[in-house]
């Protein structure tokens, strides 16, 4: 499932939900939110968050604790972490289209199309390449997700 942003471009609600589980873990200070709790708050289902979760979890981005005490804290490598290194990890080295899907499209073989899609897909991760957590987090961003109710 994909989500539309006010550019036009696409991501998977996944890499969506990384961006922000990143960005609300940043400015958590001392609290250490539950998988849980993070998925009420951006109300999303508990498996859907608790696989992104996961994902961030063995890229080094966010440290699980379980039990009693336990929670998500972001860690070092997560705070200065590319946005566009994120973005590219959730959203897979795949094309923008899929020429050689079930009904494969008839201009394969000398198509010049998928190369530029490909280019543009490129221009726009590494746009945000230099971008980091940290940058993202900061004001008024920082303050408005500290505003943000921790569990509806």
């Amino acid at each position: 499932m994909r989500i539309i942003y006010a550019d036009g471009m696409r991501l998977l609600r996944s890499t969506d939900l990384a961006l922000r589980v990143l960005m609300r873990l940043a400015v958590a200070g001392d609290s250490s939110p539950t998988t849980r709790e993070v998925a009420g708050a951006m109300d999303v289902p508990y498996t859907h968050a608790a696989k992104v979760v996961a994902e961030l979890t063995h890229m080094g981005l966010v440290e699980a604790r379980r039990g009693r005490g336990g929670g998500l804290t972001l860690t070092g490598a997560g705070r200065t972490a590319s946005v566009g290194a994120v973005v590219r990890r959730f959203e897979g080295d795949g094309d923008v289209v899929d020429c050689e899907g079930a009904t494969p499209c008839p201009l394969h073989t000398g198509c010049r199309l998928r190369g530029a899609l490909r280019r543009a897909q490129e221009a726009f991760f590494a746009s945000l390449d230099p971008v980091t957590v940290e940058d993202v987090v900061a004001a008024p961003t920082g303050a408005l997700l500290l505003g943000m109710p921790s569990v509806p």
